[in-house]
């Protein structure tokens, strides 16, 4: 399944992936390892939680839900957030700390070709990717024929020692909190790809850059390799969310608030339920993850 749509209906090729809500349930120990272990600093607190990010820019909303229980394994939600670095030493430094903190989080690692990533578990079961973008020239395109463009990724080995061995510096340690860094990409739990698709790219616009055996779906705007990703390897078959502890919101952000309004343009016309007070727009995908659009 391939599905087009029209130049006018695309998202705007200069979206970016704004702040991920997660809804937690023990303040201070999940604060503590994004803090410390990620080299996150808080930016805000209230009674909503805490922001933390780097420089001035929030990467991560941690808001209290102290009566909710933890998903189960096979339920639409979250599968990463994945936290995008400059340069591979600023990658490296992040990577040390996280598995200095706990190396039991540490997940995995993968060159995938088009970046290269690690992975690990924060304290409450929330996946995380840490990554560099390799150049967007080394990239590989497979054209189909219908025009249809693909994004060649693999999965290929990545020791984490080596890396650090040929990337981590003093100095990239040293200056950790001050090395930018950004959400590049969402990764998402669903049911389905084929409706994910529908939904992803028919309706909200965005353009399908990989799949990979009706397991999961890659989507991006301008280009990039993908801003969110879809599965099904843990959760085919899930049905809407429950009111859990996880992902509570993924922000989305656009330039102009006449790509906001064309967006409500779209949701409204496929019937899908949406806030919209011109600035921003809320709506929920079919596995009721929330989404929000704003003008960044």
């Amino acid at each position: 399944m391939n599905l087009q749509v029209n130049a006018q209906d695309l998202l705007p090729a200069d979206l970016s992936m704004g702040t991920v809500m997660l809804k937690v349930g023990d303040m201070k120990t999940m604060t503590s390892y994004y803090e410390q272990a990620l080299g996150l600093d808080p930016l805000s607190e209230g009674l909503g939680g805490v922001y933390l990010g780097r420089g001035s820019t929030p990467l991560v909303h941690l808001a209290p839900a102290g009566g909710l229980q933890l998903p189960s394994r096979g339920e639409a939600g979250l599968f990463h957030t994945a936290f995008l670095f400059g340069d591979r030493a600023s990658l490296a430094a992040t990577v040390a700390t996280a598995a200095q903190y706990d190396p039991r989080r540490f997940a995995g690692s993968a060159d995938h070709l088009v970046s290269e990533a690690f992975y690990f578990t924060d304290p409450e079961g929330n996946g995380i990717e840490l990554y560099f973008d390799k150049p967007r020239e080394s990239w590989q395109w497979n054209t189909g024929a219908d025009g249809s463009r693909e994004v060649h990724m693999d999965n290929v080995a990545l020791p984490p020692q080596l890396y650090l061995q040929d990337h981590l510096t003093e100095a990239s340690l040293a200056g950790q909190r001050e090395a930018g860094a950004e959400i590049g990409h969402v990764h998402l739990q669903v049911g389905d790809t084929d409706v994910a698709e529908d939904f992803y790219v028919k309706t909200l616009g965005f353009e399908r850059t990989a799949g990979w055996h009706g397991q999961a779906l890659f989507v991006s705007a301008g280009g990039y390799h993908h801003h969110m990703a879809m599965n099904v390897w843990n959760s085919r078959g899930a049905g809407p969310r429950k009111d859990t502890l996880g992902l509570g919101e993924v922000v989305i952000h656009v330039p102009t608030e006449d790509e906001v309004g064309a967006l409500a343009e779209r949701l409204s016309s496929a019937g899908i339920g949406h806030h919209h007070t011109g600035a921003e727009l809320r709506f929920e995908d079919p596995w009721r993850n929330q989404l929000r659009v704003a003008v960044g």
